[in-house]
């Protein structure tokens, strides 16, 4: 019971990153089928290759032997070893090619699914695999039953088609046990032939079907919860309220460093409250004046607080600071479209300076 609603709840498709963690852990969609196919498709060709040679050699073989067992010395282990290496030789050249070719099957069967992936965890041991509760689980669990419903149908499928088959080859059978009993073998291995053949069809067909289902099923499995999701594009993203903070933390940082700035400045520009601009101009630097700090509000009256503690002269001019705020760029040259009116302000300042000093 406790299951279900976790299950009820996983309403949203996998995410990509879900189900590449999935597959890195060796959870892939698997259809057992395949490797059944392989088999009977393998022992096709086996039969239609290399059985019908490779077995009437073994029997030629075994005929001589029983049929002139004077001819053959046993009277050494050295005659022993020979005769078997001989019947080894004669069964060689259609049980080596059969043994071959199902490798070949059954590698192809697993890496048509999926691509070759060493996965550690795959093979180490899990206990809970060996538990009775846990295969009473697995065996009556929807999985289970889902299982059990595909043997059936599988078992159905090879009935039918062994069936009709035998319906289909029965007169043929009997009239040569009859007419004429040397053909039994040839329509033996015909039959067996037609047999494996109409299985791999019937395997095929069903093999189809399962990969589709079991690629379906797969990722139903594969299904997060809402929370999940957001989860996750939080530990991608990062959670909003930390990146916020980090924020929140740079742009007090730049602010600090932007109104320590202001100690170096030659002059401010601002209106009463609202917005201030702290600008440095030295002749010896070279190049137009630099925006060391901008502020609106009450960063505008910081700016003007560390100006008044530097003793560094601010000017009021309400258009100027307004417009100044909204165009220049802290760390920036001013705009050429400021050049006159900051240069007048300079001007300003030093004839206010020349009046101050001292007269030598």
């Amino acid at each position: 019971m406790a299951e279900k609603p976790d299950r009820d709840s996983r309403t949203e498709e996998a995410t990509e990153k879900k189900v590449r963690d999935e597959i890195e852990r060796g959870n892939v969609p698997v259809s057992r089928e395949v490797s059944i196919f392989a088999f009977a498709a393998g022992l096709l060709v086996v039969m239609a290759f290399f059985l019908k040679t490779g077995a009437a050699d073994l029997v030629l073989i075994l005929e001589r032997l029983l049929d002139n067992t004077n001819d053959w010395r046993l009277s050494t282990g050295y005659d022993a070893v020979a005769l078997c290496g001989l019947i080894a030789k004669q069964a060689g050249g259609l049980l080596v090619p059969a043994f071959i070719i199902f490798i070949v099957a059954g590698l192809g069967a697993s890496f048509s699914q999926n691509a070759p992936r060493f996965v550690l965890r795959r093979i180490q041991p899990d206990f809970s695999r060996i538990s009775p509760s846990e295969g009473w689980h697995r065996l009556f669990s929807a999985r289970g039953a889902t299982e059990f419903l595909k043997s059936v149908v599988k078992f159905v499928a090879i009935a039918l088609v062994v069936t009709a088959m035998l319906q289909a080859d029965r007169l043929q059978f009997v009239n040569a046990v009859f007419v004429d009993p040397n053909a039994i073998p040839d329509l033996i291995n015909q039959m067996a032939m037609r047999f494996v053949a109409g299985i791999t069809v019937a395997t095929l067909l069903l093999v189809t079907a399962d990969i589709v289902w079991s690629r379906i099923n797969w990722r139903r499995e594969l299904r997060m919860s809402r929370q999940e999701v957001k989860d996750e594009a939080r530990q991608i993203e990062g959670d909003p309220l930390v990146k916020a903070r980090m924020r929140s933390l740079a742009l007090d940082r730049r602010r600090r460093n932007m109104i320590e700035a202001v100690s170096r400045a030659t002059m401010v520009v601002a209106n009463p409250t609202h917005y201030a601009i702290a600008l440095r101009y030295v002749r010896e630097e070279g190049g137009a004046p630099v925006v060391l700090a901008k502020g609106k509000d009450h960063i505008a009256l910081r700016i003007r607080a560390m100006a008044e503690e530097n003793d560094i002269p601010v000017i009021e001019d309400k258009a100027l600071a307004r417009s100044m705020y909204e165009s220049v760029e802290v760390d920036r040259m001013i705009p050429s479209e400021f050049y006159r009116a900051v240069a007048e302000l300079i001007h300003l300042l030093q004839r206010h300076e020349r009046r101050k000093a001292p007269v030598h």
